[in-house]
């Protein structure tokens, strides 16, 4: 293989523009092609952006054998299938959150990935941003005291008006909890270190086309600590983390995006005294993070940041969430079947 990497884009989804300028912006990697399932369509995406190639299939982009990296953001419930035929094509996968929405597509998906040797990973940016490895090392390294609470929340307004929203949409596993739920679930499993909770408890608040539009939920783990998370597409524009030890609780202004509109990113840690530290980490987009971080496993033989073990942890976690909403009982993920 090349010292750089030729990527393509699986589907013309929205969440592209976010990684077209890192990919440019990265000296390791380049910006092959995007595929459509309609050719026109893919054309007039390839000229908006200046893409070299476009294909008119899925299955004509994974045959083309200078492609090295797939970007898969097709809708939620398409991920496990595409995924699965990218690496049997011999493709690195990027991987929009959530990698995938069972137990049974998550198992096929790690067979797969075992099978073809592959790199495979969960598109988690704020994960391989720096603050949020500095605050991971923060408490990995005693500097809040054993962690009792996590409270972290993720919301957005998205009115009934705009029902053609993939995210609105039951049949492609849409859902506030699948969209943006996902990062303060992740955020607690990642933090803590400690697998998936042994414990969850949730609640929902269902729309007008049959999805979550609201969910909170609380999740113990084994060491006693607990994380109360929330997402919502019903209120004004929402977030934050904070992360609460014995010796101090650390503040995430911006956890989610941090750096992506080129500003520093700022972290506070108030001590047992009330002193408050102020952590900024220098301005990236954590979508250059998340394509550095493919180059580094693909050219270099890094480990990626976001294991398959990470994917199956959040996954677990998810699925108790969504059962406990639905049925109102503590569910524990350890029990759930595929």
């Amino acid at each position: 293989m090349s010292k750089i990497l030729r990527w393509a884009l699986l589907s013309t989804a929205n969440i592209n523009k976010a990684l077209i300028g890192p990919l440019r912006q990265s000296a390791r990697s380049e910006l092959a092609a995007v595929a459509s399932r309609d050719v026109v369509r893919a054309r007039a995406y390839a000229d908006e952006h200046g893409i070299p190639q476009a294909f008119g299939s899925y299955e004509a982009l994974l045959a083309d054998p200078a492609i090295d990296v797939i970007y898969l953001s097709l809708p939620n419930g398409l991920h496990a299938e595409w995924a699965i035929k990218a690496m049997q094509a011999g493709k690195h996968v990027l991987c929009e959150k959530p990698l995938v929405v069972s137990m049974a597509e998550f198992a096929q998906v790690e067979a797969a990935a075992r099978a073809s040797s592959v790199t495979i990973f969960e598109a988690f940016m704020y994960l391989h941003h720096p603050q949020t490895r500095r605050a991971i090392e923060l408490v990995r390294n005693g500097r809040l005291g054993k962690l009792h609470l996590i409270n972290s929340w993720f919301n957005f307004h998205l009115p009934p008006a705009r029902a053609a929203n993939v995210r609105l949409k039951a049949d492609l596993t849409g859902g506030s909890a699948w969209d943006v739920g996902v990062y303060p679930n992740s955020l607690s499993i990642a933090a803590l270190g400690e697998g998936a909770p042994v414990e969850v408890w949730a609640q929902q608040t269902i729309g007008e086309s049959g999805v979550d539009v609201g969910m909170s939920a609380q999740l113990r783990f084994a060491s006693g600590a607990v994380a109360q998370i929330s997402s919502s597409f019903r209120t004004p524009f929402r977030e934050a983390a904070y992360l609460v030890g014995e010796r101090g609780i650390l503040h995430l202004h911006e956890p989610w995006k941090p750096g992506v509109t080129g500003q520093e990113s700022v972290m506070t840690l108030t001590d047992l005294d009330s002193r408050s530290e102020r952590m900024v980490t220098p301005a990236i987009d954590p979508y250059l993070c998340e394509v550095q971080a493919m180059e580094a496993c693909v050219l270099d033989g890094a480990a990626p940041v976001v294991t398959l073990q990470d994917s199956r942890d959040f996954l677990q976690s998810m699925l108790a969430i969504y059962t406990s909403a639905r049925t109102g009982q503590v569910v524990r993920p350890a029990e759930l079947s595929a």
